[in-house]
């Protein structure tokens, strides 16, 4: 029985919509998408923007605001319906189950306290330590993310963009959750720090044994990071598989215009038309 425990998977999302209220109506941003993520997967959604993919996000930490709102469908954690939770439940499910790393670092960040403030809010809203015991529990982690400790009591300016990023990553740690959602986590990061964030984080999954929902628009990157990458266009998820599987037998037609509008170093120049005249339909694997 245990064993058959642990081979739930952590998140189910099942048949879940989005709609953002306008003047004009409803606009459904996410349309019936349904998928699961097993403990210690990196499950990846890409897609071009405005295709859905935060908003997902945001469903998922029970983030998101009006005029969002969420008419049907089902968000389960552990067998437990998101949906459902009352505020004081959200909070507890926030940080300590799943948290987030968003698009840009210094935006998550409050430019105006210190690193150690910032910790600290988030570990004495969620927790009975004391503050001596959440700036230890902090220190801890800026250890794990290779940032000195020393450097608690600095400012996020302070801070190079990648060491931000680190940062932020940290304090989705400092509470080990379970599922960490990660939307762009390295936008605007040059390609060589890119891949050092993503070692590490590669490296933090294996030493916490946490899962992640990463979000990208870079299918390539996604290919060498996610286990399993689920395609979304125009609020549907139209194909899932394993990532291998997506890069080299993309079976959808939105998948192969994706793949196809990467240059080729080797092959001449070539003129791509985006014909996309076609009704979303999923492809599982």
């Amino acid at each position: 029985m245990k064993n058959d425990q642990e081979n739930q998977p952590i998140l189910q999302v099942k048949d879940l919509v989005v709609e953002y209220i306008t003047d004009e109506g409803a606009f459904r941003a996410v349309d019936e998408v349904s998928f699961d993520i097993a403990p210690g997967e990196v499950f990846g959604l890409a897609g071009e923007s405005g295709c859905g993919k935060s908003t997902i996000a945001f469903a998922i930490t029970r983030l998101q605001k009006p005029p969002a709102i969420i008419p049907s469908g089902e968000i389960l954690y552990k067998g437990v319906n998101l949906i459902n939770l009352s505020d004081s439940e959200l909070q507890a499910y926030r940080w300590t189950k799943v948290a987030m790393v968003f698009q840009s670092a210094m935006n998550s960040l409050n430019p105006v306290i210190t690193v150690e403030e910032q910790f600290c809010d988030v570990i004495l809203t969620h927790t009975n330590m004391t503050r001596s015991e959440a700036i230890e529990r902090a220190k801890q982690l800026m250890d794990v993310v290779k940032i000195p400790r020393e450097r608690i009591k600095d400012y996020p300016h302070q801070f190079s963009g990648g060491m931000r990023q680190r940062l932020v990553i940290a304090i989705c740690l400092v509470l080990n959750a379970q599922l960490i959602v990660m939307d762009e986590p390295t936008t605007a990061l040059d390609v060589v720090v890119q891949r050092e964030i993503l070692q590490q984080i590669y490296q933090l999954k294996d030493e916490f044994g946490f899962s992640i929902l990463f979000i990208t628009h870079d299918l390539s990157l996604m290919a060498q990071f996610c286990d399993r990458i689920g395609i979304m266009y125009k609020g549907k998820l139209v194909e899932v598989n394993d990532a291998q599987e997506i890069r080299n037998y993309p079976r959808h037609p939105y998948t192969k215009k994706l793949w196809s509008a990467f240059p080729s170093i080797h092959e001449g120049r070539k003129h791509y038309k985006p014909n996309l005249d076609f009704v979303p339909q999923i492809v599982n694997a």
